[in-house]
C-alpha cells in the first residue's frame, strides 16, 4: 500500500514537471509589455497573445499596416545614456522605453517614421542593446482604428532600408509582440513589442 502511494505521488510530480516544460517558450520572461500597455491605456487595456518567433517569418504573408493619414518628414533624435530614457513621436503614437543598462555609454538615437506605412527607420543602424527595449505603437492613428482585427498583427524587422513596403514585404524576423485590446469594446488599441537591435521595423498584418 505504501509503495502504491509513493508511485502515485511520483506520477503526479512527474506530470507537473512535464506540463511546466511545455510552457510557451516564446512568451517574454519579463513584464515590460504589460506595464507599458497599462501606462498607455490608463491601466485598463487587455492584452492579446504573444506571436510567432523569428523562424516563422519566411512562412508569413506580411503586409505593412497603413497610417490613417500620411506623415511626412516626421523624425525625432534624442541622446539615451546608461540610465535609460524614453523616445516618442506623438503624431504617430510611438513610444520607445529604454531601460537602465540597455546602453553602456550615451548614444544619439534617431527614429524616422515612414510616410504611408506604420514603419520606422531607427539609427544608428546595427546598434545592439544590452536589455530589451519596449516599443508601444498606438493604433488610433492607423487604418486599424475602430475595427476588430481581421488578421493577427506582427512586429517585423526589415534588414534592408531600401525595401519597398507596398505589397508583400520580405522580413528577417518577427519580434515578441502583444496586442492591447480595449476592455469595454474589445477593439485593438495598441501593439507592444520588444527589440534588441536597430534598423527598420514595421507593424504588419498577416
Amino acid at each position: 500500500m505504501f509503495d502504491k502511494k509513493l508511485l502515485r505521488l511520483f506520477a503526479a510530480i512527474s506530470g507537473a514537471v512535464i506540463l511546466a516544460s511545455c510552457a510557451d517558450p516564446l512568451a517574454p520572461s519579463h513584464s515590460a509589455p504589460t506595464d507599458v500597455a497599462a501606462s498607455q491605456n490608463s491601466g485598463s487595456g487587455k492584452l492579446g497573445s504573444t506571436v510567432a518567433s523569428a523562424t516563422d517569418a519566411a512562412q508569413l504573408e506580411l503586409r505593412a499596416v497603413w497610417w490613417s493619414s500620411n506623415h511626412k518628414n516626421l523624425r525625432v533624435s534624442k541622446t539615451i545614456g546608461p540610465a535609460g530614457g524614453v523616445i516618442s513621436i506623438p503624431e504617430t503614437g510611438l513610444t520607445m522605453q529604454f531601460p537602465a543598462g540597455s546602453l553602456r555609454s550615451p548614444l544619439t538615437i534617431t527614429v524616422t517614421a515612414d510616410d504611408k506605412y506604420v514603419a520606422y527607420k531607427m539609427d544608428p543602424a546595427g546598434t545592439q542593446f544590452l536589455k530589451d527595449v519596449t516599443v508601444t505603437q498606438s493604433l488610433r492613428v492607423t487604418t486599424l482604428s475602430g475595427s476588430p482585427l481581421r488578421n493577427q498583427l506582427y512586429a517585423a524587422y526589415i534588414a534592408d532600408d531600401n525595401i519597398k513596403l507596398s505589397g508583400k514585404v520580405p522580413v528577417i524576423e518577427i519580434e515578441p509582440s502583444k496586442t492591447i485590446l480595449s476592455p469595454s469594446s474589445g477593439l485593438p488599441e495598441a501593439q507592444v513589442w520588444i527589440i534588441r537591435h536597430f534598423s527598420r521595423y514595421m507593424l504588419a498584418s498577416g
